[in-house]
């Protein structure tokens, strides 16, 4: 074997041993931290009266928190208070949310009382008339869908909904529109043209905005219930007079009208 290629041998099994080194490092550090020392941390992180309740063992990194709380919020925070914890490999949230007298309620009533939380939901920040949720509730598990103005009122619908007792669990379907300045634009000159017509100015004074505007890409969804099928009418007469709007979708429901939709 020549000396060049004794050298190339050996360099490349010196940079192999590195790689080796490197990819086992974390590993390595990994196993330094004991499951005990990550059953203190845990411990520590769940010391307050809202996880009272709440069980936490581990084994060989992997955290499996059990016991109840009182709403699916407290549950959520209390994955996200360890998961990121020096030791911890993954988490098994096991906990269930007893709620209170809340959670004896029907599917129906919870999704009710929910709509009715949210339909007031950020009422004074201006944003109230373009958000459009729907919502779904099966054995306590709440489904929240629909189009949010913007990041922030996703996320305050989100934590809403998370935190009203009797609900169980959250799957989070909610769209956040583009940002886009035609687009406000046209919700701007949609709102004036449709809360500013005479026949329905009325709906101007509820601050819950019971007419939704939803725009993305220059198209118009209305959402929400009207007191009678003349208005609904007039409301989509009125959006598709607004200039740049490609597309008007007329999804208001008639108060007192059975819709098929949830």
């Amino acid at each position: 074997m020549s000396y060049r290629t004794h050298t190339i041998l050996t360099t490349g099994a010196s940079l192999a041993l590195s790689v080796m080194l490197l990819v086992h490092a974390p590993l390595l550090a990994q196993s330094e931290v004991s499951d005990t020392q990550v059953q203190d941390e845990v411990q520590k992180s769940l010391d307050s009266k809202r996880f009272s309740d709440v069980k936490a063992s581990v084994k060989n990194g992997m955290v499996t928190l059990s016991g109840t709380v009182d709403v699916y919020a407290t549950k959520e925070d209390a994955e996200h208070k360890i998961h990121h914890k020096k030791g911890v490999v993954a988490v098994s949230n096991q906990i269930t949310v007893a709620g209170g007298s809340e959670s004896a309620i029907s599917d129906i009533e919870l999704r009710n009382k929910l709509a009715e939380k949210l339909a007031y939901d950020r009422v004074g920040y201006g944003t109230t008339a373009f958000n459009s949720f729907t919502i779904g509730v099966q054995d306590g598990v709440v489904t929240l869908a629909g189009v949010a103005y913007g990041p922030v009122d996703k996320d305050s619908a989100v934590s809403l909904v998370s935190h009203y007792p009797g609900v169980k669990d959250v799957i989070d379907n909610v769209e956040v529109a583009p940002v886009s300045p035609n687009d406000d634009r046209i919700r701007l000159q949609v709102a004036r043209a449709i809360y500013g017509f005479p026949s329905l100015n009325r709906y101007a004074l509820d601050p819950a905005k019971p007419i939704r505007i939803t725009v993305v890409n220059g198209n118009i969804t209305l959402t929400g219930v009207v007191d009678r099928q003349a208005d609904k009418d007039a409301a989509g007469l009125r959006a598709n007079g607004v200039p740049g709007a490609f597309h008007v979708t007329n999804d208001l429901q008639v108060a007192g009208r059975r819709s098929g939709k949830e």
